[in-house]
């Protein structure tokens, strides 16, 4: 199968090149594809795909929230180039999204349908990128993830794992709840989702849920640390961006497409057995 996956040099991107090496693929990031391009889409039309992952975006939430004109250029205009090219030369689109788009103020898992009302400046480009996939490319499906980790590239865990080196006490917001999900199981369950028909939007995080306090309290045990984790609220630590309070995704969906993924406990203790190969 010919696979264009975007974002190829990313957290995720990195791990869907290791699922997907089988197959014919067209690696594209920057600074060679630049989503702001308006040509942008010619190489994934010259590439001529059976299938385009797009997990390429600004991600940046609080970049995003100081400038809201470039996360919307990247996320959402680049998002309807990439899906244009798709459904020119008849690929199949995944488009990568966020559990942002919502605006946390749920008490149980958001479903696919749930209303989207994001906080953020980010979350606003993922919500109107997600609505351009949909549009452009008949053969899309949208999937939401969230709290994304990896063995490649920055993330809260790995920042976790620095400042319990560093600090004789650790900080984490206790109000906001969501999954964390490793970017190798997302990986993989999208490396099934490539040849399976479901189309829409799909949410896909490793299975269970916690605050970000109850994460870093397991990353510190799991790494062995003995440093403490002391609870704050997000009142205590203010950022550019919102942050939803509860963004828990519901796998129903996913369960009746006949997929489940692993707890994120799971996922977290792969991902500290795998770090000192890739440390």
């Amino acid at each position: 199968m010919r696979i264009v996956i975007t974002g190829a040099q990313g957290q995720l991107g990195t791990d869907l090149r290791q699922t997907l090496r089988e197959h014919q693929l067209t690696l594209l990031d920057l600074p060679t594809f630049d989503l702001t391009q308006p040509d942008c889409g010619r190489v994934i039309v010259d590439a001529a795909p059976d299938v385009v992952i797009h997990a390429g975006a600004h991600t940046d939430v609080d970049g995003a929230e100081r400038n809201p004109a470039l996360a919307m250029a990247v996320n959402a205009d680049g998002t309807e180039r990439v899906a244009r090219a798709a459904a020119q030369v008849g690929a199949r689109l995944i488009a990568l999204s966020t559990d942002y788009v919502f605006d946390g103020r749920g008490t149980r898992p958001y479903v696919e349908t749930d209303p989207a009302n994001p906080l953020s400046a980010y979350g606003e480009s993922k919500w109107v990128s997600e609505q351009r996939a949909l549009a452009c490319c008949e053969n899309t499906l949208v999937v939401r993830t969230a709290w994304l980790y990896g063995l490649h590239g920055r993330n809260f865990v790995k920042t976790m794992l620095h400042l319990a080196t560093e600090r004789p006490c650790l900080k984490v917001v206790a109000d906001q709840r969501g999954c964390p999900t490793f970017a190798e199981d997302l990986a993989a369950m999208i490396g099934k989702l490539v040849a399976h028909p479901a189309q829409g939007v799909l949410h896909v995080t490793n299975a269970g849920h916690c605050t970000w306090h109850e994460f870093a309290t397991e990353i510190v045990r799991v790494s062995g640390c003995r440093v403490p984790v002391e609870p704050i609220t997000t009142a205590d630590m203010p950022r550019p961006a919102k942050r939803p309070a509860y963004s828990v995704l519901s796998a129903g969906r996913l369960h009746q497409l006949g997929f489940s993924m692993p707890s994120w406990q799971d996922g977290l203790q792969r991902f500290m057995k795998a770090l000192p190969a890739v440390s």
